[in-house]
């Protein structure tokens, strides 16, 4: 398997509020995790960077997860671990106000795939060459599109669509939004929301089939894509190809 992760602040901000990483402990198994935090204060980078630390390290002191509802407790356990640190570092600091981060990761093992969410970053597979978006996003639009008094493309260019109905921080207890996956996808992908902002899903996937691409060329391109349609915010990608192309077939 070949993974590589990249942030980048974007060309509109000042600085950067996402984290991103991908780790790999003894057994062999990979956790990938993409953070967009929000606050004032620069508070939004130490609520990603929080979320993404305590999970990182209680994953590599982990030997193996164990079944997928080890795994799945696991997760929910640290998220609310996580939370109420948030919750602690806002009371101590008043100036961060706000303070939060949304939360997507893939949790692969030889058994199982899965992701978790929290929040409107997002979590996708490519399957046979086409890429399927795994998470729904915790957002205000996302809330009335599926209510039909929004259609997706309206969605796309609302005035609310950064607000959020769930993240890490924003409330006293949190349950991800759990998702079990074929074992059978290619690779996946996850992302902040400077990704698709800018980058139709049709776009991603046609950058992440070029075979005349490597890994960390596919993950740069699509930055750069981001980048040269205005880069409003920062973007983060996670990318981890479970098979190469043809193999297997």
């Amino acid at each position: 398997m070949k993974s590589f992760y990249l942030t980048d602040a974007g060309r509109v901000r000042s600085h950067n509020e996402d984290s991103v990483t991908i780790l790999k402990n003894a057994s062999g198994e990979y956790l990938l995790m993409v953070a967009d935090g929000m606050g004032g204060h620069r508070a939004g980078e130490v609520a990603s960077s929080l979320a993404v630390t305590h999970l990182g390290k209680r994953f590599s002191n982990i030997a193996s997860m164990g079944s997928e509802l080890d795994a799945v407790n696991w997760l929910n356990d640290n998220a609310n671990e996580i939370n109420s640190e948030i919750i602690e570092y806002a009371k101590n600091n008043p100036d961060s106000k706000g303070l939060g981060t949304t939360l997507v990761l893939a949790l692969l093992t030889k058994e199982y795939l899965i992701f978790g969410n929290i929040g409107d970053s997002t979590g996708y597979v490519l399957k046979n060459g086409h890429l399927h978006q795994v998470t729904k996003p915790h957002s205000l639009v996302n809330l009335l599109v599926e209510t039909g008094q929004l259609t997706e493309e309206e969605a796309k260019y609302h005035p609310k669509k950064n607000v959020l109905m769930k993240a890490l921080g924003a409330m006293e207890k949190v349950e991800l939004d759990i998702f079990d996956v074929d074992l059978s996808s290619e690779a996946i992908l996850l992302c902040s929301d400077g990704l698709t902002n800018m980058l139709s899903d049709e776009q991603i996937e046609k950058v992440l089939n070029d075979d005349t691409l490597g890994i960390e060329e596919k993950v740069i391109k699509l930055i750069r894509k981001c980048n040269a349609r205005g880069g409003q915010d920062n973007i983060s990608i996670a990318y981890l190809v479970i098979k190469e192309s043809g193999e297997g077939k």
